[in-house]
């Protein structure tokens, strides 16, 4: 009877691990950066290369930073979205031009609307990697502090700005 207890014991304890396994959400992602600032950066925005755009530039207000790019199919899926939230006021919306070329920025945002009070150009990625950008889109609350208050992997969708982009920018603001 002793020899059937330990691996009794091991299957039950494999089955409560897998259970627990299949109630996660394999979209969530948790990041380190939630609740630590911004990372410091200088960047040149995608409509003016002769303008530099700080991380202390942008202090004293709650935003959205929306990682984008003129060949990302899933940001064409959330770009609707923000030019609604824009036009209605909802959350001044700052975009990161990740990995992009400025002329294929530049005729997407024509043809597509600019939700952006500006873009920054991340050509080479390096502050997508100080944020670890996992791909595009993705989309980071920062507070007043430029503090990293939330990150959404993937297009935002309406669900996910009254669910909980919205509650939080109202909490923070």
């Amino acid at each position: 009877m002793k020899k059937y207890i330990v691996p009794l014991v091991i299957f039950v304890a494999l089955g409560l691990l897998l259970a627990y396994g299949l109630n996660l959400d394999p979209r969530r992602i948790p990041s380190p950066l939630i609740g630590k600032p911004l990372p410091a950066f200088s960047l040149t925005t995608v409509a003016d290369p002769a303008r530099k755009v700080s991380r202390d530039d942008l202090h004293g207000r709650v935003y959205l930073l929306s990682v984008w790019a003129s060949w990302c199919v899933a940001c064409r899926e959330e770009h609707p979205l923000l030019n609604e939230l824009t036009s209605r006021k909802a959350v001044t919306i700052i975009g990161l031009n990740y990995k992009d070329n400025r002329e294929d920025a530049l005729q997407w945002l024509g043809a597509l609307g600019n939700p952006y009070e500006l873009s920054l150009s991340d050509r080479d990625g390096r502050l997508g990697i100080d944020l670890g950008v996992y791909g595009v889109p993705e989309t980071f609350v920062i507070d007043k502090q430029g503090v990293i208050r939330y990150k959404q992997i993937g297009p935002m969708t309406p669900e996910v700005w009254e669910q909980k982009l919205a509650p939080l920018i109202k909490e923070l603001s």
